[in-house]
């Protein structure tokens, strides 16, 4: 049982440290938006056809959401660029029946509102040294970090 709680916990950690919900909805947006042109390649795959269009504008917001987990970073270019290619997939691919466009819209919002916790350690050691510059300025002589 324990081993269970500590695989959970490991889980809890590496999803904290990544876009998580953001990129699930991007990759399932890719899939749900690739499964219209590979429905229609059978039927309308003809030279000059659209159904390709489909296939890089799905594939292209799959890709977004897997690279989100992958340099979590990079998530706020990642979300533009994954709203982008499921928007622009109603040309290609119907958007999925739109639900591939909506979940896309939603997990690239979530892939650009999302700000790492590692952000906030830092910004706490930098308000740290701030404070020490401030006594030291005030002060008149130099003050060693506590």
């Amino acid at each position: 049982m324990s081993s269970t709680f500590s695989k959970r916990k490991r889980f809890k950690n590496w999803r904290a440290r990544r876009p998580f919900w953001g990129a699930t909805l991007s990759i399932l947006s890719g899939l749900i938006i690739l499964m219209v042109p590979a429905q229609l390649y059978e039927i309308a795959a003809a030279p000059g056809s659209i159904i390709v269009v489909g296939f890089l504008l799905g594939g292209l917001t799959l890709i977004m959401g897997v690279l989100a987990y992958i340099m979590p970073k990079l998530s706020t270019l990642f979300g533009v660029l994954g709203i982008f290619s499921s928007v622009l997939s109603i040309m290609g691919a119907l958007g999925g029946f739109l639900i591939g466009t909506l979940l896309g819209i939603v997990g690239g919002s979530m892939l650009i509102a999302w700000k790492p916790e590692l952000a906030a350690l830092d910004s706490k050691k930098q308000s740290n040294s701030d404070l020490i510059a401030e006594k030291e300025i005030a002060s008149g002589k130099e003050v060693l970090p506590e």
